[in-house]
């Protein structure tokens, strides 16, 4: 069934920007993190084409992602980054599932579906090296190893990994970098001094794996870079390519006179006699009602900005004297080749990152692939 929009997500680009990130992790595993329906290209399709790229690993905020991937036929290994008490740890440990593990709860959790599940959990000690987030602090950090020690010897648990999280590597000279990279490195010697052995060691995310070679360690956790999205924009693209192009199809083209007031409030008004269109995409589907009168389309093979407010379901352009059917795509944004914004030109725009613009692309506007194994 034809729909008036949708995300083309390119699962080659994809699997090529894993290969870019092996070249910078060096010899270090890596963890492709596909938390938020991949950042909004798709759990199961984005996983898939990360591990035809080269990645070993995939990382996941809720348990019931990690399920899913499991119920999809991945095998390969899955670490769940975040979680909440009660959520179906039983089921995540009969399934060979990775949890992490900064808190005492969450030790206990594993410990109960261990038990439950007739078989050791397989758990990363988070380390809280700076963020202030998630993981255990440093003065918690012994009473947190000696516990997962004495789990490990009961046989509830293997401690397979240790990681921690920047807080401000997209900053590569804030001085929390090198503090935290300092930290964390202290905390593993004392869980490794202690009787730990794990696995992995983890610590890098998009920023830290592209402009902080001593942060790889064992393992890297690549998010925002696997779409192709740089993660520190000032230092350019590191030649990721973009995988998601966002397109709508023209409901109404229109002429109308000079001094006509457009969309909700009248935000804007015509200065002359013009052509508008109606795009059949809003902040249902994911465009930011903060780009009104701001954010930039590609039509008619011209960038042209949005006219007035962005309603839920549809938005106008005012597209001057330039021509224009009912049915013309419309690219609202991509990787750039047709001259078409970029998800990162949107994010400058409003005063955010590009994380943020394709994560909120709705469900409700169907991800279609192309390219990978399809």
């Amino acid at each position: 069934m034809r729909v008036p929009v949708e995300a083309r997500v390119d699962l080659d680009a994809i699997g090529g920007n894993i290969a870019r990130l092996r070249e910078h992790a060096r010899g270090a595993e890596i963890m492709a993190m596909v938390k938020a329906e991949a950042y909004g290209h798709g759990l199961v399709e984005a996983g898939r084409a990360a591990l035809a790229g080269g990645a070993t690993w995939l990382g996941v905020a809720r348990t019931a992602e990690a399920l899913r991937l499991r119920a999809a036929g991945v095998t390969a290994r899955i670490l769940v980054c975040l979680g909440v008490p009660g959520e179906p740890y039983t089921e995540a440990v009969a399934q060979d599932v990775d949890l992490t593990v900064g808190a005492g709860w969450t030790l206990a959790e594993a410990v109960a579906a261990a038990e439950r599940s007739g078989r050791p959990a397989r758990v990363h000690l988070k380390a809280d090296s700076g963020m202030t987030r998630g993981g255990a602090a440093p003065q918690d950090w012994p009473a947190l190893v000696e516990a997962a020690l004495r789990a490990e010897a009961a046989g509830h648990l293997r401690v397979v990994g240790l990681m921690s999280h920047f807080a401000c590597a997209d900053e590569p000279d804030h001085p929390s970098v090198p503090a935290q990279l300092a930290l964390f490195t202290e905390m593993v010697e004392h869980a490794e001094k202690a009787g730990v052995r794990p696995e992995v060691r983890h610590l890098a995310n998009s920023p830290a794996i592209l402009t902080l070679p001593e942060a790889r360690f064992d393992l890297v956790r690549p998010g925002i870079a696997i779409y192709g999205l740089t993660p520190v924009p000032r230092l350019g693209t590191f030649g990721l390519r973009p995988a998601m192009t966002l397109v709508a199809d023209t409901a109404l083209v229109k002429r109308v006179p000079a001094g006509s007031g457009v969309s909700y409030g009248h935000l804007y008004h015509t200065e002359r006699e013009t052509t508008v269109a109606v795009v059949p995409a809003g902040y249902g589907d994911g465009v930011p009602r903060h780009g009104s009168n701001l954010l930039e389309v590609l039509a008619g093979g011209r960038r042209h900005r949005i006219a007035g407010r962005v309603c839920m379901d549809q938005f106008v352009i005012d597209v001057g004297d330039d021509p224009l059917s009912a049915g013309d795509e419309v690219v609202l944004f991509g990787p750039g080749d047709q001259g078409e914004p970029t998800a990162q030109e949107w994010a400058d725009a409003l005063g955010t990152i590009s994380y943020e613009i394709v994560t909120r692309i709705g469900a409700r506007v169907p991800r279609v692939y192309t390219g990978g194994a399809l």
